[in-house]
C-alpha cells in the first residue's frame, strides 16, 4: 500500500515549479490531487501530466487571496472526491524592492497571496477537518522568513506563516489535525535557473551540501508530514535546503 493511498490532497499554486513538484510526489505516493492556480491552461496541463503518469487529478482555477476562491477549492474538491485530507499551502508571489521604495500595491499583493491566502484556505477547510477529526495542513514558508534584503513584504509574509502554523497546530491538535511548515532553501525551478550565473554560484556556495535542491525534495518532506506516519508531529518548522539558512 502506498504511503498516501486513499487520501485527497489540495496543493495551491501547483501548476508549475515547487508546487507541481509537490503534487507529483504526493500523486506518486497514492494521493488524489487537486491542482490549483491562477493560470488555467498551466493548471489544466499539470493535472493532465499527473493523469498521464497514472495518477488521479483535477484542477481548480483560483486566486487564494480571495476568500471566495479559497472556498471554491474546498467545494470543488469535496464535490469531485467526497473528501479532503491534506492541504498544502504553496501559492506565493514576489514583488521585490527595497523597503523605502516599496509601493503599497507591492506590499498588499504579497501579503494577500503569501499570508492571507494561507489563512483563507485553512479557514475554508478547518470546520470540515474538525468535524472529521482528521487533517494534515502543511504550509510553505521560506528560509527568507529571517529577513532578506529587498524582500520586506515577502519576509514578513513568510514569518507570518510560521506564527499562523504554530497557532493552527495548537488550536486543533486535539481534533486530530496537524499543521506544520516547510522552509525550502534554494530550489531549482524555472525562476531560479533564469538568474545570472554569478548569482547562481553565490547561492550554491551557501549550501553546505554543495548542490541545488529539486522541487521533489520538498515534495518528499511534505509526503511524510501528510502521512499517518507523522501523526504525532505538529507545530514544527522543517528546513529543506541542504543545510542552507539565509
Amino acid at each position: 500500500m502506498k504511503l498516501l493511498e486513499g487520501k485527497v490532497a489540495v496543493v495551491t499554486g501547483s501548476a508549475r515549479g515547487i508546487g507541481f513538484g509537490i503534487a507529483k510526489v504526493l500523486s506518486e505516493k497514492g494521493a488524489r490531487i487537486v491542482i490549483t492556480d491562477v493560470m488555467e491552461e498551466a493548471a489544466k496541463e499539470a493535472a493532465e501530466k499527473l493523469k498521464e503518469a497514472g495518477g488521479d487529478a483535477i484542477y481548480v482555477v483560483s486566486d487564494v487571496s480571495k476568500k471566495e476562491d479559497a472556498d471554491k477549492i474546498f467545494e470543488k474538491t469535496t464535490e469531485a472526491y467526497g473528501q479532503l485530507d491534506i492541504l498544502v499551502n504553496n501559492a506565493g508571489i514576489n514583488r521585490d524592492m527595497m523597503a523605502h521604495k516599496m509601493t503599497e500595491e507591492a506590499w498588499d499583493a504579497v501579503i494577500g497571496v503569501n499570508l492571507t491566502g494561507v489563512y483563507h484556505c485553512i479557514r475554508s477547510v478547518l470546520p470540515y477537518m474538525r468535524e472529521r477529526e482528521y487533517g494534515r495542513i502543511i504550509n510553505i514558508s521560506s528560509a527568507g522568513w529571517q529577513g532578506n534584503i529587498g524582500q520586506a513584504n515577502y519576509s514578513a509574509a513568510k514569518a507570518g506563516v510560521i506564527g499562523l502554523t504554530k497557532t493552527i497546530a495548537k488550536e486543533n491538535a486535539k481534533k486530530g489535525i496537524t499543521c506544520n511548515a516547510i522552509c525550502p532553501g534554494f530550489i531549482e525551478t524555472t525562476m531560479t535557473t533564469s538568474i545570472p550565473e554569478k548569482a547562481w554560484n553565490i547561492m550554491v556556495s551557501k549550501i553546505p551540501m554543495g548542490y541545488v535542491g529539486k522541487p521533489e525534495d520538498v515534495g518528499k518532506a511534505i509526503a511524510f508530514l501528510a502521512s499517518d506516519e507523522a501523526a504525532y508531529i505538529t507545530a514544527e518548522i522543517m528546513n529543506v535546503g541542504g543545510g542552507m539558512v539565509l
